[in-house]
């Protein structure tokens, strides 16, 4: 009778370092991708471009993502969660009353830092959904940490709406940032302004509904 799962002398079965090598080939399949892209756009990331770099033909490379839509949203969840790591980090280590600048400046030096998996997340075509129900985990990490820095300054039943202005705050000033839309040499300059206007408009708002 055949073994259907032999073991190997470490202990380890034949399946589980299988499961563990595919694995190891798709982290590859990725981390190559997002370099190509960082470096030279996600137009240059093509199956027959990977296959090159990383010497996988290409039916080895479609069997751990069906297209490159498959591999472009992998990248994006994985950014989100980056994403995510890098807000909580700034928000866990600053002040009270210094949260949301430091997380506004963890945002933006993400976004600065990783331009190609940014747009992977937010401004590419994308398959991911956003809606309440349908939020990947990833960026429901990642919004939670924006909410949180903006939760001390909001009042009852406006945070959402507080996170989501904030959100887009800081994806606008990333934005035209990156396509010199705006002054050179003044990223920080205006994230200050932003973090400053921003708590002092939510307590103005607090005391008319006081």
């Amino acid at each position: 009778m055949l073994v259907r799962r032999a073991v190997l002398r470490s202990g380890v079965t034949i399946d589980d370092r299988r499961l563990r090598d595919r694995a190891a080939r798709g982290r590859l399949i990725s981390a190559t991708a997002r370099v190509l892209a960082e470096r030279e756009g996600w137009e240059a990331v093509t199956t027959r471009r990977l296959s090159t770099e990383i010497e996988y033909s290409q039916p080895v490379i479609y069997q751990h993502f069906a297209s490159m839509e498959d591999l472009v949203e992998a990248i994006a969840l994985e950014g989100l969660g980056e994403l995510a790591e890098a807000l909580g980090e700034a928000r866990r280590h600053a002040a009270p009353d210094e949260a949301l600048g430091a997380v506004a400046r963890a945002y933006s030096s993400y976004a600065t830092e990783n331009p190609a998996v940014y747009d992977a997340m937010f401004t590419r075509a994308t398959r991911l959904r956003f809606g309440p129900d349908e939020t990947a985990a990833p960026l429901s990490r990642a919004y939670a940490e924006l909410r949180a820095a903006v939760a001390p300054i909001a009042g009852e039943g406006e945070v959402d709406t507080l996170t989501e202005v904030l959100w887009a705050a800081l994806h606008g000033l990333t934005t035209l940032s990156r396509s010199n839309r705006l002054r050179p040499g003044h990223g920080i300059e205006r994230l200050d302004l932003l973090v400053d206007q921003f708590g002092a408009a939510s307590s103005r708002h607090l005391s008319a509904h006081s």
